[in-house]
């Protein structure tokens, strides 16, 4: 199982999600100077405590996915689906994080991005990567099953 170049790639996806969570997305600053964190659980901002847990359950359940994508090693179609609903989730925790930047925009006045921000965008990558190499094992055991 590990020493699949698939399963490596599925793995520091999985880390790199996980690593997300729990850092700050990035930080709002408002008129005063005080800067906010925005993290992918909340942001706490003048007004008060906004929750932005959706890019949390996201974030989480992509993880999730690419655990079960790891274990699925056997069955490389569950697997090939797996890791495309994964891209999609985290494609959609983008469009999730502009929706929140936006209701919470007019609250603060600039939103400086934090590095974790990218970790997402790496785990597309990867399973794009990974989706690849389990699409080409496949295509090798469809032609070794041919030729017999």
């Amino acid at each position: 199982m590990i020493q699949r170049i698939q399963t490596v790639y599925l793995l520091i996806a999985t880390g790199l999600l996980i690593t997300a969570l729990c850092l700050p997305l990035g930080y709002f600053m408002d008129a005063s100077g005080a800067q906010h964190v925005f993290k992918a659980l909340g942001s706490q901002l003048a007004d008060g405590h906004h929750s932005t847990w959706g890019l949390f359950v996201i974030l989480l359940l992509s993880a999730i996915v690419d655990v079960v994508a790891i274990l699925a090693f056997a069955v490389r179609v569950l697997q090939i689906r797996l890791t495309i609903f994964c891209g999609l989730l985290l494609v959609g925790f983008y469009i999730a994080f502009v929706a929140f930047y936006f209701m919470l925009k007019p609250d603060a006045t600039t939103f400086r991005v934090g590095w974790a921000l990218c970790l997402p965008l790496v785990a597309i990558i990867l399973n794009l990567l990974a989706l690849r190499a389990i699409a080409r094992d496949e295509l090798m055991v469809r032609a070794a099953d041919r030729i017999r």
